[in-house]
């Protein structure tokens, strides 16, 4: 490019172009110093925590990591605890964070883990979210019936690693549980994994649901390899049982608390009339992505296995480009569409005027039901149809621990290894994992009986 002529204003031109040519320059610098060292970030739970250089530095620099920004991690948590609006990212970072002390610790008791392989499960811990799709859980199998967020993750690692030159392939292989140390998929995606030691922490410290706090320094400091398999050591053991309890009252206080619960089904209830008015060829306002989801029907072949085709290409382009923001805009214009259900939906939503909800142990009796549904319907001049958009029941479960999957295995003083309910002397079989079963009934307020 010429530099311009000279002159009094040709002075000032000059001036400002080499000062903005210098800016470029020191622009293009600092990221390429940032990519060869790394970065330090400020968390508010950790505080300060190091992203590695390389692969792991140039994800999370990546627009398909960087849209987690704009994923909310708790849904609409934050209708009930108003400071649960931190997201994807940061918990994705977080992960990274514990899996680096993971890795020193399980190194320093004498397991070798080689540079490569603590990349390769770093890379994977910080991916195992990115196919988190609007609101992170509350919106699961809905835009596509069928397909799990850890299914959208690997197709989205899969296109990663083709465009990054096959980079990816150990990350990949991590995991898909396909790779020959299984405690690194473990570290991953386990009963006592990465993901679940930050969320856990993470949640609680911005819901301030102080019960689920738990000691994941100590639980780390505790982790050791026996036979390829992750356990704890048995001076860890308080630890675990508090991990385990925690666990339990974060569902039912946070994860499944009865507001939570009517919140994230009201969203539900609002896509899915969305889909019911586009396929009965009325037209719905859409952002662009959300729309293709709405109008399309993907099936988990279209997904899975990775084939690059022209319009698994589109799925992953559409995908990534829709958040949170592309729900909370679209509902923001459905309060004023003609459709009486969809408009009361949407300015129920976006006002926060939820149902009531009721729970209990066994099913709603059918009597109750109808009542609702009747009164619904002439409420808001609905049939019966239509009714059930604004009055309906269904069911949750939990259990805080898994005798069926791979167990937490503590390391005895006498080098055997046995599970946490055979060693606890506080947690039995019988209370972590017994599974709680509870049912809700929930309905426009004005209704209520």
């Amino acid at each position: 490019m010429p530099l311009p002529p000279c002159g009094d204003k040709q002075h000032s031109r000059l001036h400002n172009y080499l000062s903005y040519k210098t800016l470029e320059q020191t622009a293009i610098f600092t990221v390429e110093s940032s990519a060869a060292k790394g970065k330090i970030v400020n968390d508010p739970v950790y505080g300060f925590i190091r992203i590695p250089a390389g692969l792991v530095f140039e994800l999370t620099e990546h627009p398909y990591v960087q849209r987690l920004r704009r994923i909310r991690q708790l849904g609409l948590t934050g209708f009930v605890y108003p400071g649960a609006n931190h997201t994807r990212f940061q918990h994705a970072l977080g992960a990274l964070h514990l899996m680096s002390q993971a890795i020193q610790s399980i190194r320093s008791k004498g397991t070798p883990v080689t540079p490569a392989e603590e990349e390769a499960v770093s890379t994977a811990i910080l991916l195992h979210d990115i196919g988190h799709g609007p609101f992170s859980h509350a919106l699961e199998n809905s835009l596509m019936e069928g397909i799990r967020h850890e299914d959208l993750s690997i197709l989205l690692m899969e296109k990663l690693n083709r465009d990054l030159d096959n980079r990816l392939k150990t990350a990949l292989r991590i995991f898909r549980n396909r790779y020959p140390k299984k405690f690194l998929f473990q570290l991953v995606s386990g009963q006592l994994d990465m993901d679940r030691m930050d969320y856990l922490r993470r949640d609680s410290f911005f819901t301030g649901v102080t019960e689920g706090t738990i000691g994941s320094d100590r639980i780390i400091k505790m982790l050791n390899v026996v036979n390829d398999q992750l356990v704890v050591e048995i001076k860890g053991i308080y630890s675990i049982e508090k991990f385990l309890i925690a666990r339990r009252l974060m569902y039912w206080q946070v994860y499944f608390h009865k507001t939570v619960i009517v919140a994230e089904q009201l969203l539900l209830k609002l896509l899915q009339r969305v889909r019911e008015l586009s396929n009965r060829g009325i037209r719905v306002f859409a952002t662009p992505s959300l729309d293709f989801f709405i109008r399309g029907k993907i099936e988990k072949k279209d997904v899975c296995p990775w084939t690059g085709s022209e319009y698994q290409l589109e799925i992953i382009k559409h995908f990534t480009g829709l958040d949170d923001n592309d729900l909370l805009a679209s509902a923001k214009v459905w309060q004023h569409h003609p459709d009486p259900v969809l408009s009361e939906l949407s300015r129920r939503l976006i006002t926060r005027k939820l149902f009531a909800i009721e729970m209990q142990p066994g099913p709603f009796e059918r009597g109750k039901t109808e009542t609702l549904l009747k009164k619904a319907g002439r409420q808001w001049d609905l049939n019966r149809n239509d009714s059930r958009y604004l009055v309906f029941t269904g069911s949750i479960s939990n259990h805080a621990y898994s005798a069926h999957d791979e167990q937490i295995k503590i390391l005895l003083k006498n080098g055997k290894t046995a599970d946490v309910t055979a060693v606890s002397e506080m947690l039995g079989t019988d209370v972590l994992s017994k599974r709680v079963r509870k049912y809700y009934l929930c309905y426009p307020k004005e209704i209520r009986t």
